[in-house]
């Protein structure tokens, strides 16, 4: 749902956010003209709150409460009201530089106390994947159509594991269908073209590549090929024994928001018997224009596809060798976080690891 707010909107739905994060109390408009400078009464500033409300950005927890954000709050107050701290990220950059030293360590004394750093600096809980050394490798690739309308890509890597996806191919004319005949003698031309310049690379690398580069007459299986590679990249990543670092446990459980005892024996269960669900998760990343570059990946409450976390905030990226990501980065915590810096944690932490293993 696009929400549009006016500019003392956004202040106000702001400073809500702010004063909720560092203080876990329901926010009323008394607090908000003491301790912020808004320029408005607290008559209008109830007002615009309750507007706020209507539109499901905030909400009461009782009747006679002040006002929390929602997990909709959350989202336009990450994605609008808040900019990355360059200080900030300096800061944390310098942190890891003095107190990591990625050329004497070990791997897993490296990916310890990069998490032990992370989860100090945001109050998180920390998680580093371990990084993927061996990842699937191009052998043969075939595009073929099955019936009018769908295709299928057919990926054989070095192990000779086959994997395929289907899709609808729309056509950009749908009046004048394209023949089934000129559909195949192109997917022939487009496999070979394929073969030739894909076949031995990697299919986490392949899946970064701009496929709008194909000849214009081939323009039509751009999105295809762009989306199935990046599945199959996904689905091939995933290692047989998944291992995360975690760390911080401990001093998350503190907060308020982990009072109910079941909800934090799910989330234990998740972190300690069910990695791999979790692995697949913060290692998804965002699609980018910059193929070489890691983006953050905010998920706030019930964007989390996963039960047990529904009610937390994950925030990951990947690190990387290369242009190929080989690892992921992530801080799992209340929705009440301090976003600016765990967003700004997570990026110094996969900046430094991708620099120590490139």
């Amino acid at each position: 749902m696009e929400v549009q707010l006016t500019n003392r909107q956004q202040h106000i739905l702001w400073a809500t956010v702010r004063h909720y994060i560092a203080t876990a109390e329901p926010v009323g408009s008394k607090v908000l003209v003491e301790e912020y400078d808004l320029g408005v009464s607290s008559a209008t500033i109830r007002n615009v709150m309750g507007a706020l409300e209507k539109s499901g950005l905030l909400y009461q927890p009782h009747t006679s409460a002040g006002r929390v954000p929602s997990d909709s709050g959350y989202r336009i107050y990450v994605d609008q009201l808040i900019t990355p701290s360059e200080s900030l990220a300096k800061a944390v950059e310098l942190s890891f530089q003095q107190r990591l030293h990625w050329e004497d360590w070990s791997l897993e004394a490296l990916i310890h106390g990069a998490g032990q750093i992370l989860a100090t600096l945001s109050g998180c809980i920390s998680l580093i994947t371990m990084p993927q050394t061996s990842t699937a490798v191009v052998r043969h690739l075939q595009l073929l159509q099955i019936e009018a309308g769908r295709i299928m890509l057919i990926v054989v890597t070095d192990g000779y594991e086959t994997h395929s996806k289907v899709m609808d191919l729309a056509s950009k004319n749908q009046d004048s269908p394209i023949e089934p005949e000129v559909i195949d003698r192109e997917l022939q031309i487009v496999s070979n073209f394929l073969n030739s310049h894909l076949r031995g690379r990697s299919l986490l690398e392949i899946a970064n590549l701009d496929w709008s580069e194909l000849a214009q007459e081939f323009q039509r299986y751009g999105e295809f090929l762009k989306s199935s590679v990046a599945e199959l990249s996904r689905r091939t990543q995933a290692p047989t024994t998944t291992q995360i670092m975690v760390r911080g446990v401990a001093e998350v459980l503190r907060q308020p928001e982990f009072s109910q005892l079941q909800q934090v024996k799910t989330i234990m269960q998740l972190l300690e018997e069910e990695q791999d669900k979790l692995w697949q998760l913060i290692f998804d990343e965002p699609e980018t224009e910059d193929a070489g570059k890691s983006r953050v990946t905010v998920r706030i409450g019930a964007e989390n596809p996963l039960e047990p976390i529904r009610t937390c905030s994950l925030i990951s990226s990947t690190y990387r060798r290369g242009s190929v990501p080989i690892g992921s980065v992530g801080v799992l915590g209340p929705t009440r976080l301090d976003y600016e810096s765990a967003i700004a944690v997570v990026t110094a932490a996969a900046d430094y690891l991708s620099e120590a293993f490139s």
